[in-house]
């Protein structure tokens, strides 16, 4: 008998009625970590903006309340929030503290002064959150980067002040409660703030 030469046809493999296209990713749009580009720089608008009307208003409020022993720095709470969101680079931080500067010269005493004290101390706190971010103290690092960020400022403009007055030191008598006491309000005011915040961005350490 001759051999058969017919060939069969391949089978053919049935997709699987189970089978789905595959449905697209959802994202959610947050404000990307250590870049400051158009999102980030949205959220230090607003926060300056709020902290600008808080420092009109409930700032001047409690200062008349407290015999002018706290005077909270809105602005200061405002730019801390910012970089402990973004966790920008040491530039970028600069940046931030010069831009709060800008706006923190409608208020101020002594003009010029606040862009020496808040472009070092958001560089500072820059420093505090990338670095105190990876430790097991994170939790801490709202409250304690706040402090020493604002105590920081507040030292550096009293200092531009006691030289503007040749070094009056009377000035620092009068200044550096006030100082410290701002620095606690503000430290306690940014913790409380920082996880919500952070929840509403929808952000994960």
């Amino acid at each position: 008998m001759a051999a058969n030469n017919i060939a069969r046809p391949a089978a053919h493999a049935r997709p699987s009625g189970n089978a789905h296209p595959a449905s697209p990713a959802r994202t959610v749009s947050t404000v990307d970590r250590g870049k400051l580009d158009v999102k980030a720089l949205v959220l230090l608008a607003v926060l300056l903006a709020a902290g600008f009307i808080l420092n009109m208003f409930v700032g001047k409020a409690i200062g008349a309340a407290s015999g002018g022993m706290i005077n909270p720095e809105f602005i200061i709470s405002a730019f801390c929030l910012t970089i402990l969101v973004v966790r920008p680079g040491v530039g970028q931080a600069l940046i931030i503290g010069l831009v709060s500067a800008a706006v923190i010269q409608l208020t101020t005493s002594l003009p010029g002064a606040d862009f020496v004290a808040e472009g070092v101390a958001a560089v500072l706190m820059a420093l505090i959150v990338n670095a105190g971010m990876k430790t097991p103290a994170k939790g801490a690092i709202p409250l304690i980067g706040t402090f020493v960020t604002t105590f920081v400022s507040g030292f550096i403009f009293m200092l531009i002040r006691m030289a503007v007055m040749q070094f009056d030191m009377g000035i620092a008598a009068a200044m550096l409660p006030v100082v410290a006491l701002t620095a606690v309000f503000n430290a306690v005011l940014v913790a409380a703030l920082y996880l919500p915040v952070r929840a509403a961005l929808k952000l994960n350490d």
